[in-house]
């Protein structure tokens, strides 16, 4: 029994035979890596990344993310709140900006993520529907992009008023490792794996 694998730099197209866990496969042409035995438990890490990083999701976003005090007044703010209270005041266009790509499609994609390494609900034909939904997000997705933002803020705010970094802060920047550590252990490859194997390809 064989599956047919092209290689992600050249293109080249291998016929490839089931491998061991200690067994991987290379190009014939460029030498890059095709396959590896260990795929199913490179897919069970990229979920386990995946789902730590969806549990952080919801206190990142739910939780006081910092708490100013400025002349005897106290405030605090989630990143929620603080998104729905641009929209409330006005602020569409940053507002929007902030709740879909630092909120609604992190969270699509993390789920699709989880769908693609573990869940595998939906039928084989729309694995790659899903596959490409899920790197379209990936490219829109800014947590990183926000959190970054909120460390220039940090600075900035440091001589001006008196501040406390909230809880939602240490789950933000986890749920931000966490997504970028699933990110890169995602294989494409493995998504397809058992599909091949259950259809009896050769």
């Amino acid at each position: 029994m064989s599956l047919l694998r092209a290689c992600h730099c050249c293109g080249q197209i291998h016929h490839l035979p089931r491998m061991s866990v200690n067994e991987s496969a290379y190009c014939r042409r460029c030498g890059g890596r095709l396959a590896s035995g260990q795929s199913e438990r490179a897919s069970q890490r990229c979920a386990a990344a995946a789902l730590v990083a969806l549990i952080l999701f919801f206190p990142a976003i739910f939780l006081p993310i910092l708490e100013i005090e400025k002349l005897g007044h106290h405030h605090s703010s989630s990143i929620l709140a603080g998104t729905l209270e641009l929209l409330h005041e006005g602020a569409w266009f940053v507002g929007t900006i902030v709740l879909v790509f630092s909120i609604v499609f992190p969270l699509a994609k993390m789920v699709l993520l989880l769908e693609l390494s573990l869940l595998k609900l939906l039928h084989r034909r729309h694995k790659a529907i899903t596959f490409r939904w899920m790197e379209t997000l990936g490219k829109w997705s800014m947590m990183d992009v926000m959190l970054l933002a909120f460390l220039v803020m940090l600075v900035k705010l440091g001589n001006l008023v008196e501040f406390q970094i909230g809880p939602a802060a240490i789950a933000f920047t986890l749920c931000v490792a966490a997504n970028m550590v699933a990110s890169m252990l995602f294989d494409p490859h493995a998504i397809w794996d058992d599909g091949e194997t259950n259809d009896g390809t050769t």
